[in-house]
């Protein structure tokens, strides 16, 4: 089968902001600013990433402006505190970054954000250097694909290589994402094998599945 597999590269944003480790505080919330991002990454030497800096982790700074931590507060929260004082990019990322390849898959990629909690990773190459960066609205955008394209797709690479003397008698229809399947087939013990890859066609968002079996003579 051929089935058409989505990867991170496929879907990431190309043109993406980042900083130099010894970025400035300030010189930091300006590109945020000004791309409207709310995290960008830290590269270093070639382009590697090497960490990312968030708005969570410039605002300790705001939140310590004017309070004075007392002795237990300080090591309770000595992360925080310490990144309260600091000014650059390699002192306020968080580090190592949470990264994923350009050849990833994409549940792969939603799977990474949803362990470690964040919207966004950065994509990077073999090397290292930073490619992109891909968010939760970037892997959500297989499901803009058109109905009749996964239509063609769930015949092509589904009906037609499960049902080779029957798939012209079963119907593919799909409205908004959810496909379904129907018409009468010699063996049913194919049918939910055929429900299970239909499901895993990038961008269906439900499948029905109203394959019934041959009546016998």
């Amino acid at each position: 089968m051929t089935a058409q597999h989505f990867t991170v590269a496929d879907v990431m944003t190309r043109q993406v902001v980042a900083v130099r480790r010894d970025a400035g505080f300030k010189e930091i919330v300006e590109a945020m600013a000004r791309w409207k991002v709310t995290a960008v990454p830290v590269v270093g030497e070639e382009g590697r990433v090497v960490g990312v800096v968030s708005e969570a982790d410039l605002l300790v700074k705001e939140e310590f402006h004017d309070h004075r931590t007392g002795l237990v507060e300080q090591q309770r929260r000595l992360a925080a505190t310490a990144k309260a004082g600091s000014r650059r990019a390699e002192d306020l990322m968080a580090a190592p970054a949470v990264t994923v390849g350009a050849g990833a898959s994409l549940p792969q990629a939603a799977r990474l954000m949803a362990t470690h909690h964040v919207k966004r990773l950065p994509v990077v190459g073999e090397d290292g250097a930073l490619r992109g960066i891909v968010s939760r609205a970037d892997l959500l955008k297989v499901f803009l694909r058109p109905d009749r394209d996964l239509a063609a797709e769930v015949r092509r690479d589904v009906v037609e290589p499960l049902f080779p003397d029957a798939h012209r008698r079963i119907g593919v229809t799909v409205d908004a994402g959810v496909v379904t399947l129907s018409g009468v087939v010699a063996d049913t013990a194919v049918v939910p094998l055929a429900a299970r890859l239909t499901r895993a066609v990038e961008g269906v968002v439900d499948v029905r599945c109203d394959l019934t079996a041959r009546p016998a003579p």
